[in-house]
């Protein structure tokens, strides 16, 4: 390639515009390094390649890249490919492609044309990242169907299965999808109760966008990402289980897994789980199977339930007779 030939400057031409500015007529061609002329002509040829460069003629006229019909071919810095690339791996581990895997495709491309010192820079970054445990993907279609009636603020319709396993039909009011540690969240305002929601997007099914519209309401106040935490610490629930479990705190957080609560240490020998609760039964059920004495300290709901477990487990297992003489 000849310093500044044709190619050399089509590839300058390109980076210049894809940077997504506006560009003077003459700042453009004093950067690519050429006469105003020719700087015309090398536009055309862009063009002619699929590049929608939109120009505006007179004095002050200037040069823009803007949306097309297809997607034309980008040209990337050595920077920004190693930054999608390692994007598009990590998207990879939360993301199903249905039917096609546009993830891994996408990925494929890139690395196969990926100059060796690119090469080495991904594969040096994905090697000390945690880039191999795969948390819960949800399908590219759903966050796709989500994202297109929250931006057009219309409701919509689901099957949702709560954590207990239990089904209900939601009406919800999309207004943002939260990705939280390696699953998607979706945060709406709940049309039936009245309230916002958090929704795991991983127990969604039957989506249904009818089409109807709604005023947007304002976020929570701490913002979308906050709220949607801190209700998959502690769900939103109409009541919470309170539990004190007499081990220490190192000792519980081995056997509990409090993604839907908080386990806090009271003291060096005790500490107290707080959760929302989708079922009693299901709360009962799990308290026990920790393995370490545990006082309930509420609600009611809880602490009958508790009694209800207790007394069929001791009617399970009756006291043996006394051996006959």
């Amino acid at each position: 390639m000849t310093r500044n030939g044709p190619s050399e400057r089509m590839l300058r031409l390109l980076s210049l515009l894809q940077t997504g500015r506006s560009w003077p007529g003459t700042e453009l061609a004093e950067r690519v390094g050429t006469s105003p002329r020719t700087l015309r002509r090398d536009v055309d040829r862009l063009r002619e390649l699929g590049y929608p460069v939109r120009s505006a003629p007179g004095p002050g006229g200037s040069y823009r890249l803007v949306a097309g019909r297809a997607m034309p071919p980008l040209l990337f810095t050595d920077d920004e490919a190693v930054a999608t690339v390692i994007g598009l791996r990590f998207a990879a581990l939360t993301i199903l492609d249905e039917g096609g895997g546009a993830t891994d495709g996408a990925l494929r491309k890139l690395e196969q044309v990926l100059p060796p010192r690119l090469r080495r820079r991904t594969q040096a970054m994905l090697a000390t990242l945690d880039a191999t445990a795969r948390g819960t993907p949800v399908a590219l279609g759903l966050l796709d169907r989500l994202g297109s009636a929250a931006h057009a603020c219309e409701d919509v319709r689901f099957r949702y299965t709560s954590r207990a396993g239990t089904a209900t039909e939601r009406h919800v009011e999309p207004y943002r999808q939260v990705l939280l540690g390696r699953r998607w969240y979706l945060l709406g305002w709940d049309l039936d109760r009245r309230d916002w929601r958090t929704f795991r997007l991983d127990r969604i099914t039957e989506l249904d966008v009818p089409g109807s519209r709604f005023a947007p309401r304002p976020l929570p106040a701490d913002g979308a990402a906050s709220f949607v935490q801190a209700s998959a610490l502690v769900p939103v629930s109409r009541h919470r289980g309170v539990v004190r479990f007499e081990a220490p705190l190192s000792v519980v957080s081995e056997r509990l897994t409090a993604e839907g609560g908080t386990l806090e240490a009271v003291d060096e020998d005790t500490c107290r789980y707080t959760t929302g609760v989708d079922s009693w039964e299901w709360l009962s059920i799990t308290l026990a199977m920790v393995g370490v004495p545990y006082t309930v300290e509420g609600p009611p709901e809880l602490m009958d339930h508790t009694r209800t477990l207790a007394a069929r487990l001791t009617a399970a297992t009756p006291e043996e007779s006394p051996a006959s003489p």
